[in-house]
């Protein structure tokens, strides 16, 4: 028993997590996501979309990233994992595609697809 109580435990990561956009603009600050449609229609084909037409929230495989609210353009999105046996693989290829900066909120560090 002393054994496994002595062995660290490796650092949890977080549920949540803040994607934006690896792009700064001039004044430093990064640079929208894109309008809400575009991103909308972007992840839609990648199977991640509402539910409800109009919807803040878009579910995708193990994954759910909500919208903010009457927000256009869209500076940021939360991205919650919901399964994360099949979430990793969708959010890598997500950030790759879209050249997203994916942040566990947790932790404040940057995941590096």
């Amino acid at each position: 028993l002393s054994y496994f109580r002595s062995k660290a435990r490796p650092a949890r990561m977080s549920k949540q997590f803040v994607i934006q956009a690896r792009t700064a603009g001039s004044d430093g600050q990064r640079v929208p996501l894109g309008s809400r449609s575009e991103i909308i229609e972007s992840l839609a084909r990648c199977n991640t979309m509402a539910e409800i037409e109009g919807g803040d929230e878009l579910w995708g495989p193990g994954i759910r990233i909500e919208l903010p609210p009457n927000k256009d353009p869209v500076p940021q999105m939360l991205l919650i994992i919901v399964e994360e046996e099949i979430a990793w693989l969708p959010i890598v290829r997500l950030a790759k595609q879209f050249d997203w900066s994916v942040m566990d909120i947790e932790t404040g560090r940057e995941l590096k697809p």
